[in-house]
């Protein structure tokens, strides 16, 4: 019988998963604290460790050597619900089978043990003294970013996941897909697969796609031979050579020119690049993150990006969530920019205070993590080195075309930004869904009727609803243009 070993100080997660792994037929024993669990691995060999990161005493991390020595490459199943990038990825280097974030469904977890159980490979210290000398270089560029590059912040589940997923990407040499929308930090996401990558000695080449000129986008990207047009005095270098070793990074790649992307394809299919007005192609080796803020398969369907290249390049994706659905982070994040912008100006890093902050966690944040730097910033410079008030905030951004929501996201973000309010300002709401009907229906119903002409079995059908139901919201409603 599979024996598994949970380690928390957490009663009810040790409960939750040691009753999950009885009812898989699997024995189980509970510890609170890594030492604690260290002897009773010595007292029966576990086939599984459920570790948490931290515990009271010698944290999860630090143990897992420990447990090592006594049990051999026995699977780990990580599970945290206070990492951070690094945190992420010293437990993927350490040889995590699996890392879960808390809070996670049991179903995700009965999955992550019955996969620990039945996998032949080693974890461990094998595979970790194998690498070990990436991991030390590895270790030397994340100092590096720390020390200045702007980094990843935040505590909340949704950002959780994006670690984890960096950390699992990270070690391999696939292509991947960021997507999110303006101002969610995607290139920070490509910057940090890269640094933790084993290409991080190895050169970052960002490419702004919407930026490089229609004119001479191919020449930009492949480089040119002396003479190969007018104007090319001098042979130049393209981005995917400037690559070779390290990273190339396309923001907005849907925005690529559908002629280009034949030539990207075979790049990426065969790792040669073909100079404009060369005879022969040069070889490189680089490794692809794209991202953009736009929906790429809805392009693709469309006839507007090649099918091929699409599957090339999500071969692992990773979502980044917008602001307004991981408020939680709006404090860290705040603080963040606060000290980085105060260090840059050699001023007093102020506090961010609780009104602030409840101002700052009602806004709506169309503009995203970069709207939150740019609003603080300004804060600031108001603030002339006294305490941050909500009246040194600019204006929220309205939501715009660029920020790559559907008409539908935007109109939903809107009403939770109307019912927040709403909520907030009355003590008395049972009403609310009655009164946002009024705001809204009267216009749509009225806009449906007039694009039918007065035609109320059109519209209705339009709309999802029965003629009579739509004639008498219309009366309800007054005259909305019906003939």
């Amino acid at each position: 019988m599979p024996h598994v070993l949970i380690v928390d100080d957490e009663q009810s997660i040790c409960w939750g998963l040691r009753k999950l792994v009885e009812t898989l037929g699997h024995s189980a024993a509970v510890a609170s604290s890594a030492e604690q669990a260290l002897g009773a691995a010595k007292d029966r060999l576990p086939d599984v460790i459920i570790l948490d990161v931290r515990l009271p005493g010698l944290d999860g991390l630090s143990a897992m050597a420990q447990f090592r020595a006594i049990c051999g490459d026995v699977p780990f199943i990580i599970i945290t619900a206070y990492g951070d990038l690094g945190t992420a990825v010293e437990a993927v280097r350490n040889g995590a089978f699996e890392y879960l974030v808390k809070p996670f469904d049991l179903g995700v977890a009965q999955r992550a043990i019955e996969r620990a159980i039945k996998s032949p490979e080693p974890s461990g210290s094998a595979g970790t003294e194998k690498n070990g000398r990436r991991h030390r270089l590895e270790q030397g560029n994340a100092a590096a970013v720390r020390a200045g590059l702007p980094r990843l912040v935040g505590s909340s589940p949704a950002m959780q996941e994006v670690f984890k997923r960096i950390a699992v990407v990270a070690p391999a040499d696939a292509c991947v897909h960021v997507r999110g929308e303006s101002g969610t930090g995607k290139e920070l996401v490509a910057r940090a697969i890269h640094q933790y990558s084993r290409r991080s000695d190895g050169p970052f080449v960002p490419v702004n796609v919407a930026s490089l000129s229609p004119s001479l986008a191919e020449s930009e990207l492949f480089g040119h031979v002396r003479g190969a047009f007018t104007g090319a005095e001098q042979a130049r270098k393209g981005l995917l050579e400037q690559a070779h070793g390290g990273t190339i990074f396309f923001d907005e790649v849907a925005d690529i020119p559908l002629g280009l992307q034949v030539k990207l394809l075979r790049v990426l299919e065969y790792g040669e690049v073909l100079p404009v007005g060369a005879s022969r192609p040069l070889r490189s080796d680089f490794r692809v993150i794209s991202a953009t803020h736009r929906n790429l398969h809805e392009r693709v369907v469309r006839g507007e990006f090649r099918e091929d290249l699409y599957f090339r390049l999500i071969t692992f994706e990773i979502e980044l969530p917008p602001l307004r659905e991981r408020t939680s982070d709006i404090a860290d994040l705040g603080q963040y920019f606060l000290e980085t912008l105060s260090a840059a100006s050699g001023s007093p890093c102020p506090r961010l205070g609780p009104e602030l902050l409840k101002a700052l966690e009602a806004r709506p944040w169309y503009g995203n993590v970069r709207e939150l730097r740019n609003a603080l910033e300004h804060a600031l410079i108001l603030a002339r080195g006294g305490p941050i008030l909500t009246e040194h905030l600019p204006l929220p951004t309205p939501p715009g075309s660029d920020s790559g929501q559907t008409r539908e996201a935007m109109l939903a973000a809107m009403i939770r930004d109307w019912a927040h309010h709403q909520v907030q300002d009355s003590a008395a709401f049972g009403d609310l869904y009655d009164r946002l009907l009024r705001i809204v229906e009267p216009p749509l119903l009225e806009t449906v009727l007039q694009r039918h002409r007065g035609q109320f079995l059109a519209a209705a059908k339009e709309l999802g609803l029965h003629r009579v139901t739509l004639k008498r919201k219309a009366s309800q409603y007054g005259d909305l243009g019906a003939s």
